[in-house]
């Protein structure tokens, strides 16, 4: 079965192109005869304007004011979720943050064969599922919609499946949405002027394509099958740290010179319940050496609606993200123009991210339902391969041109590699890392499919 998708897959090519003071007023009845006089000459009278010039961006000023408000600090999984997605200035909702000139490439910025090879999962599954006639095909935070393009063009010779499809790509950047809807060539709104929480249009291939705020938001009933590339990295996570009084959240506070600074919680937090349960799964000598432990307890909840929907309208999802298959200590980190910045400078300007606790997920899974079995991770290097990236490199290098093979080579190095490519020869700083074992893969199916390829 894989090998009849692979060979029919390979005969298609993309042409590679150049991711609140309230005042209180007298109504005109109430005047009063007596006249009083206050002698004022002697009171200070300040200047109009007391107060300092700040520098302070609009999403510095809502942080410290969340500060000021709550009366002490905030976690960090608060700090991270207003940095990327608070509704006016976070970092994923006004701009276009993937690509060279962003702040970071993802795998189908990289490659067309990425997305190619997601779309040979995809249709793999859903052969293993009875080819159903009608399906949700989900993307959880599909950037620029690379890789769903990539996906469709790859998987369009096969009318039955392209034709089952309903793409729904979940998504609360505006910004985002519409490079979604141009990159998958979107035309007309079908409910544009409905009561709806979502809006539908038709790509390319003539795929239903359809935006929402959550996956909740997605019509339950039909079988449902959802990526989720790079997504769950930017979840919110909450760290502990050991001191003397046991494990304390470390939060973020705003110092006497106004910065932001880390502290510890004197007291056991709501998330502390999470990190119960994450230490509950791990054996003793996962965490008896750590002095710092994330725990992220979106992930842990996106994971038990992801199950709960597949458990019961069939389907699966895929994982992929870099991570480890255990207990994540300290892997916050941000980055802006591809380089390691402070966590804590110019919130906003910076992605945030931290590593996967896979094992997290898998605990998550099965403990949410008896119906699904969760397979690996892999590495991403493992999941390409044995798809057939190989073969399909090798189909694409038949028909370029030198500058072409070159970006095809360097793609493929950066998606399966390990290290730097012991093939370039340009300049040391553009020499291409690979991601090959970096990025993990996982999937979880309805029992009902099987084991999915390639985990077998």
């Amino acid at each position: 079965m894989l090998r009849k998708v692979l060979r029919q897959c390979y005969s298609l090519h993309r042409p590679t192109v150049p991711r609140l003071y309230r005042r209180f007023c007298s109504s005109p009845s109430e005047t009063t005869a007596a006249t009083i006089s206050i002698d004022r000459s002697t009171l200070y009278n300040p200047p109009d304007h007391t107060h300092h010039p700040t520098s302070d961006s609009e999403l510095v000023k809502h942080l410290k004011g969340i500060i000021k408000f709550r009366g002490g600090p905030i976690s960090v999984g608060e700090y991270m979720s207003e940095v990327l997605t608070n509704p006016k200035a976070g970092y994923y909702i006004n701009r276009d943050v993937f690509g060279a000139e962003g702040d970071f490439i993802t795998s189908p910025e990289v490659s067309q064969m990425f997305g190619e090879m997601v779309g040979v999962w995809v249709m793999c599954l859903w052969q293993q599922m009875g080819q159903p006639q009608r399906v949700n095909l989900v993307e959880l935070g599909p950037g620029r919609g690379t890789l769903m393009a990539d996906l469709l063009r790859g998987a369009s010779k096969f009318k039955n499946f392209i034709e089952s499809l309903h793409v729904h790509l979940v998504e609360c950047s505006p910004a985002l949405q519409k490079l979604q809807q141009k990159n998958l060539k979107c035309v007309g709104e079908e409910n544009a002027s409905q009561d709806t929480d979502f809006r539908t249009a038709r790509s390319l291939f003539g795929t239903p394509v359809s935006w929402h705020a959550t996956l909740e938001q997605i019509p339950s009933g039909l079988p449902t099958i959802i990526i989720a590339h790079e997504f769950f990295d930017a979840l919110p996570v909450h760290q502990f740290q050991k001191a003397s009084r046991g494990w304390c959240e470390k939060m973020v506070d705003v110092a006497e010179d106004s910065s932001f600074r880390f502290v510890l919680s004197p007291q056991p937090t709501p998330a502390t319940l999470y990190l119960l349960k994450r230490l509950k799964w791990a054996a003793p000598e996962e965490f008896a050496e750590l002095n710092q432990i994330e725990v992220c307890p979106q992930a842990m909840e996106l994971t038990q609606t992801i199950v709960d929907r597949i458990s019961s309208d069939g389907g699966g999802a895929l994982i992929i993200d870099y991570g480890l298959n255990g207990v994540i200590s300290d892997s916050l980190q941000a980055i802006r123009k591809h380089k390691f910045v402070n966590l804590l400078d110019d919130p906003g300007s910076a992605d945030l991210s931290a590593y996967v606790d896979f094992a997290s997920i898998r605990h998550s899974a099965e403990e949410a339902s008896g119906e699904v079995s969760v397979h690996g991770p892999i590495t991403q290097s493992q999941f390409l391969g044995s798809l057939g990236i190989n073969f399909r490199v090798d189909a694409l290098l038949q028909n370029c041109t030198e500058a072409q093979a070159e970006v095809l080579r360097t793609g493929y190095w950066r998606l399966v590699g390990d290290g730097e490519a012991p093939f370039w020869e340009g300049p040391d700083e553009g020499v291409p890392i690979g991601m090959g074992t970096r990025y993990q893969a996982m999937a979880i199916v309805n029992k009902n499919h099987g084991v999915p390829v390639p985990f077998q």
